[in-house]
């Protein structure tokens, strides 16, 4: 199957794998270059990973220059390579930061998505408040804008169709197998993007790479199966970071909800089941994951105010928390106790330590903010959001590099399938970098001028 395919059932000039954000943005460029492009989908509507998520892009845009914010790619750039102590390709990060502008304006003015940047809270690692959605702030309400920008622009999107194998012969790709329902079809094309996603939903290859994680809540989608990695590994493919990987520690419990990072960043804490604190919540929720599972029972309770729950409102899944009762208020510290089950003489203390200016014992600086009555609280475990490692590409074309050094000619990976700009383990991801990978890859390998091979 490496050498040559079977005869082709069908043949299409640029075949794109996973129709997620990364997907869908390639097939909106290749689109709009002229290309005939063909998507297919596992899942019956498009909605992997982008749908779990916030849906929060981070770019440097006019947007930001609306609202009265100074920002680089430079300054971008640096910041991202400083979350992952610079363990990532430095090229790599330049072109994606560069790049995230550029894709988010086009999409706004091209395709009419609504994007605003979220101005009233700062993420751990920006130091610029660049974070842009559209107005749920959803992923849901993403992945279903792209998907309805790809239907009016004619890109044919098969949904119900896996793809299980790769052809390969050298240095290019020939095409792939999918099956669909009861049928296996041999698709043909002229170039191919791989926007599979990871492999976060393989817990051989989870249990494999990032052992550290293997126990947790798996909450992207289950579909993320690895297929780029094992494709690497049959056809020679570069690979790296594949330890790499977004967790969050902040999934309201059992609910199975995300809680906006807001929570903390506004000057809410995180203690454990007996009342303490027991880390620098600012470090970042990708980090918060390990933390909070090695609390006792695996779990946390989210500390914050009304003021706090009034700026996480914006989030939909915030919403939908307080709708299912995971969300729980009180007047007083006693009553905080009772509808926690945490001990009131602990969390007296707890709260009477957070400092007003300065640093406390874990190096935190809550600046001006403090926690009044009335308390909000909910409980928390740690989950793995999706993996960060993948395929090799060349910064500039977003084509996968082969072990051998050489790029493949017409093979392309972008989002989760591509190795992104969090360097090794869990600590190197700065805030949106999954979709910032998305984004600005599936970009850069849609418009990315090519050869058509025959």
């Amino acid at each position: 199957m490496k050498a040559q395919a079977p005869a082709f059932d069908l043949e299409v000039q640029t075949l794109i794998i996973g129709a997620g954000a990364a997907g869908l943005t390639a097939a909106l460029a290749a689109k709009e270059a002229g290309e005939e492009v063909l998507v297919i989908e596992a899942d019956p509507v498009p909605s992997g990973s982008t749908a779990l998520s916030a849906g929060l892009i981070p770019a440097v845009t006019r947007f930001q220059t609306a609202a009265g914010i100074e920002d680089t790619a430079e300054r971008f750039a640096a910041d991202i390579q400083k979350k992952a102590k610079n363990q990532n390709d430095p090229a790599l990060v330049a072109a994606m930061a560069a790049t995230s502008g550029n894709v988010i304006e086009w999409l706004a003015d091209r395709h009419g998505l609504p994007f605003s940047v979220v101005t009233n809270f700062d993420y751990p690692g920006h130091s610029r408040r660049r974070m842009h959605g559209l107005p749920s702030r959803s992923g849901r309400e993403l992945i279903d804008r792209l998907r309805f920008a790809a239907e009016a622009q004619g890109i044919d999107i098969v949904t119900n169709r896996r793809a299980e194998s790769l052809f390969t012969a050298g240095n290019r790709a020939l095409g792939i197998a999918a099956r669909g329902p009861g049928e296996l079809e041999i698709i043909g094309c002229a170039r191919l993007i791989l926007a599979c996603n990871g492999y976060g939903g393989n817990r051989g290859l989870v249990a494999r790479h990032m052992p550290e994680i293997e126990g947790a809540l798996w909450f992207g989608h289950p579909g993320n199966q690895g297929e780029a990695i094992t494709w690497a590994e049959e056809h020679g493919l570069a690979t790296s970071h594949l330890g790499a990987y977004q967790g969050h520690g902040n999934v309201a419990h059992p609910h199975g909800i995300l809680i906006s990072w807001a929570v903390i960043m506004e000057g809410g804490i995180q203690v454990n089941l007996r009342g303490e604190r027991f880390w620098d919540e600012s470090q970042g929720y990708s980090e918060a994951a390990r933390a909070v599972l090695a609390q006792p029972e695996g779990v946390a309770w989210a500390i914050f105010d009304a003021r706090i729950a009034a700026i996480a409102r914006q989030f939909e899944d915030f919403k939908q928390a307080e709708s299912q009762g995971a969300i729980r208020m009180a007047q007083t510290i006693f009553e905080l106790s009772e509808v926690t089950g945490l001990p009131a003489e602990a969390l007296t203390e707890t709260l009477a330590a957070i400092p007003q200016g300065g640093k406390d014992a874990f190096g935190r600086d809550f600046g001006s903010h403090g926690l009044e009555a009335p308390f909000v609280a909910v409980k928390v475990t740690g989950a793995l959001f999706h993996t960060q490692g993948g395929l090799v590409i060349d910064p500039a074309t977003a084509r996968v590099r082969r072990i051998s050094g050489e790029l493949m000619e017409n093979l392309y990976a972008v989002g989760g399938a591509a190795c992104g700009v969090s360097g090794a383990g869990d600590s190197g991801y700065l805030s949106g970098n999954g979709l910032l990978s998305a984004f600005s890859l599936g970009w850069i390998a849609g418009s990315a001028p090519h050869t058509v091979l025959s």
